[in-house]
């Protein structure tokens, strides 16, 4: 079961409101002083914790300056979220004062702006109270953020805030208009999957990429984005007469398929085979992006027996290439595959951002920045992009932030298919929220992605739900597009959402601009 990451962390001392009558405003400041003085305890302590074993101080794990005071926010946010906050919220509205909603990005500077302020509804002494914040040290998490979205992602084009990244498709190796109308349209950052072609067309996409820069006068990131230890259907034979996985038809992972005309149920093979043998009866399993559901019923000789338990009405192919999820199993996967190592050559070559699929841990990305030491001279140049798709990401995500972002630019991808299988589709929308909540105290840039306007990129025409999925996108600093053959098209719709939604919606905050969108009475 996926734990909260702002409740993973041990709880401390918590504030209790049973006894205290908010509506007091000299009660509410006093509880306010608790809290902050709460928080710079325990945050300090979570702080140091980020070091080493023997608790060394805590700059000599965060090596770039530029972190410093953004990995201090982050632990204060984290000692900040242990507490209930949601009665001193309803008790400091009234005042017409910050209801603590917003602060991910500066949780010192808002709890003294507030301090600050009942102290003078109150009449306390301000030499007795916190300093209030000066209007630079209020806004500096929003400028810690802007410089390291630019520093991972690049400047935008035009005034829109949010990046638009594109996964090109083989074509854009041997069309080299294909990324010259992507840019020209308003994309910001190209994705290169590893899982999928090789090396050459990689370099000509690349070449394309480049060239499209110089062409059109706009930046455009490169990011290539490592396979992982993503399990996959190899071969697949289904048995006669039967086109179509149905509920209740049975399923055998196998390390070696039988002679066609034996199969007397559908039998594939994994292309991490190790995978079968650490599958445990009643284990869950989904395939094809969650479209096909099973449990496993019983190991055989032969393998594994999965007995399907969700399928189309009509029934679901069952295709090679197919991506296999298991989770609630521990695969004891290590995230840089052979494969992985391999490709890294090439992407500490020419890429500006590697994408790390399924890191699960800080000890996963201080893996990944080995690697990368070993490949280039500048290891710390080249950007990282940890993509969050499983609960152990979700529950390490602190942790795994400081690892990476304390060496060099880091962004994070909320990976939303896979995540959503790991963790159950009725609880994405909430994990979502709190990786965007904690990337904002940290000032780290997230991409949102996974299906964002899908029907319009496969179809040529959106639903509604996506286009409401896409304006939402506006607390993330990018969203990704997959391939398709209207993708062109979904660029300048996304352009059009985003630069209207930066007037409605800035993360979290509502901007409330001048609306004439209906007339009077």
């Amino acid at each position: 079961m996926v734990v909260s990451t702002i409740e993973h962390e041990q709880a401390a001392t918590t504030l209790d409101y049973s006894t205290l009558d908010l509506s007091n405003p000299c009660v509410l400041l006093e509880t306010l002083q608790t809290l902050r003085q709460l928080v710079v305890q325990d945050g300090q302590d979570i702080f140091d914790s980020w070091c080493s074993p023997q608790r060394c101080v805590a700059v000599s794990r965060i090596q770039r300056q530029v972190f410093l005071s953004s990995g201090l926010n982050l632990a204060h946010y984290m000692a900040l979220r242990r507490h209930d906050l949601r009665p001193l919220q309803a008790a400091l509205v009234p005042w017409g004062l910050s209801s603590l909603g917003r602060l991910e990005g500066r949780v010192i500077p808002s709890l003294d702006a507030v301090i600050a302020t009942l102290g003078a509804i109150c009449k306390v002494n301000p030499a007795t109270l916190p300093s209030r914040p000066a209007l630079q040290e209020f806004l500096e998490g929003d400028r810690l953020l802007h410089q390291q979205t630019e520093d991972v992602l690049g400047q935008t084009t035009g005034e829109r805030r949010v990046r638009i990244m594109v996964t090109l498709p083989t074509e854009a190796a041997s069309d080299d208009n294909f990324v010259r109308d992507l840019l020209q349209r308003g994309t910001n950052c190209v994705r290169i999957n590893c899982a999928h072609d090789n090396a050459d067309l990689w370099a000509a996409m690349i070449d394309n990429a480049r060239r499209a820069e110089t062409e059109t006068g706009h930046s455009c990131k490169v990011l290539m984005d490592l396979a992982g230890p993503k399990p996959r259907l190899d071969e697949v034979i289904a048995p006669d007469h039967k086109h179509r996985l149905l509920q209740g038809d049975c399923l055998v992972l196998t390390h070696d398929l039988p002679d066609p005309k034996d199969a007397t149920c559908f039998r594939a093979t994994c292309t991490l085979p190790e995978v079968i043998d650490r599958l445990q009866v009643g284990a869950t399993a989904w395939i094809d992006d969650g479209r096909i559901g099973a449990i496993v019923e019983a190991l055989t000789d032969q393998g594994v027996l999965l007995r399907i338990t969700h399928a189309s009405l009509k029934g679901s192919k069952l295709l090679p290439d197919k991506g296999l999820n298991f989770p609630g199993t521990d695969l004891q996967l290590s995230p840089l595959t052979a494969k992985d190592r391999q490709d890294l050559a090439f992407v500490a070559a020419h890429a500006d951002i590697v994408g790390y699929s399924f890191v699960q841990s800080a000890a996963d990305i201080k893996l990944l920045q080995q690697e990368l030491a070993a490949q280039m001279t500048q290891p710390r140049e080249i950007a990282i992009m940890a993509k969050i798709e499983t609960p152990q990401a979700v529950n390490n995500l602190p942790a795994l932030m400081v690892q990476a972002a304390g060496q060099q630019p880091f962004a994070v991808m909320i990976a939303r298919g896979d995540l959503a299988i790991a963790i159950g589709y009725q609880r994405l929308a909430e994990i979502q929220e709190e990786i965007l909540w904690l990337c904002e105290a940290a000032h780290i840039p997230v991409v949102w992605a996974t299906q964002v306007l899908e029907n319009l990129v496969k179809k040529g025409i959106p639903s509604r739900a996506e286009m409401t999925d896409a304006a939402m996108a506006e607390q993330a600093e990018c969203v990704m597009l997959n391939k398709g053959p209207f993708v062109a098209e979904a660029v300048t719709m996304l352009d059009d959402v985003l630069t209207r939604m930066q007037a409605h919606q800035l993360k979290k905050t509502s901007q409330l601009r001048a609306l004439h969108s209906w007339s009077g009475s």
